[in-house]
């Protein structure tokens, strides 16, 4: 199977996405805030960063059980329907919350190292049957925390605030699993490292996906996504704010 980089639709020239790093600066994000200090849960925490992948972070809390993964994102869009919520920069920053300039493997092997269990993504066919079939993502639960600044003061909250479902009227309710995405190989290149799918676009989905390394587990065609789920514009900070998001595994009920 191929797999290429999603193109960015004709309509992001119209969308209030911001630009990549080392274009000439965006006017629309002269009111972006800086990325605050790296939240703790616990002031005795332990915060471990590797100095080479700077803005992945894993913290370790007292009990040496508890872990969160911290991760540095911008947002890039602050209007307008949503398929995913988080996406690799360069790839749905139209369709997307927030976009990660980070490999989304690193952010895998980070959950993992969290306690952080993967499962599958959706799965549209059964495999037996190969007849149309849907099976919602698998894998640890883990919440997802927005940490930024607006208006000069900290704010800390589920990321599901910044999404609005119109047809139920509130806010996204449903929290993500540690779907983990799939490696795939080049047909042409076989020798080369597969290639982790989620860094086409699908870091944290809303839509489901074969390629989701977060993803509802809960079904939503990216039809119903675009349709029915869009940002809280009066909730985010400003365009090309930078934020972190913290990944919570959420232990397994025994």
């Amino acid at each position: 199977m191929r797999l290429a980089l999603l193109p960015l639709a004709a309509s992001l020239a119209l969308a209030a996405a911001a630009q990549p790093p080392g274009d000439p600066p965006d006017p629309r994000t002269k009111d972006a805030e800086a990325l605050p200090a790296y939240p703790k849960a616990d002031p005795n925490s332990k915060v471990i960063e590797n100095p080479e992948k700077k803005g992945l972070v894993l913290e370790v809390l007292p009990d040496k059980t508890t872990k969160r993964v911290g991760v540095t994102a911008e947002v890039c869009l602050v209007k307008g329907p949503l398929e995913l919520f988080a996406c690799r920069q360069g790839t749905k920053e139209h369709e997307a919350v927030v976009r990660l300039g980070h490999d989304a493997r690193d952010i895998h092997q980070l959950l993992l190292l969290a306690g952080a269990t993967p499962g599958a993504p959706a799965q549209f066919v059964d495999p037996k049957t190969n007849e149309p079939a849907f099976k919602p993502a698998t894998g640890s639960k883990v919440r997802v925390l927005a940490h930024y600044t607006k208006g000069g003061k900290p704010h800390t909250h589920p990321v599901q605030e910044w999404v609005w479902n119109s047809q139920a009227k509130k806010p996204l309710a449903a929290d993500w699993v540690f779907a983990g995405s799939k490696l795939l190989t080049n047909p042409d290149r076989p020798d080369d490292p597969p290639y982790y799918a989620a860094n086409s676009s699908d870091v944290i989905a809303i839509s489901n996906s074969p390629y989701s390394m977060l993803e509802l587990p809960i079904e939503v065609s990216r039809d119903d996504a675009l349709l029915n789920y869009e940002i809280r514009t009066e909730k985010l900070p400003p365009l090309g704010s930078k934020v972190w998001l913290i990944l919570e595994p959420v232990p397994a009920k025994k």
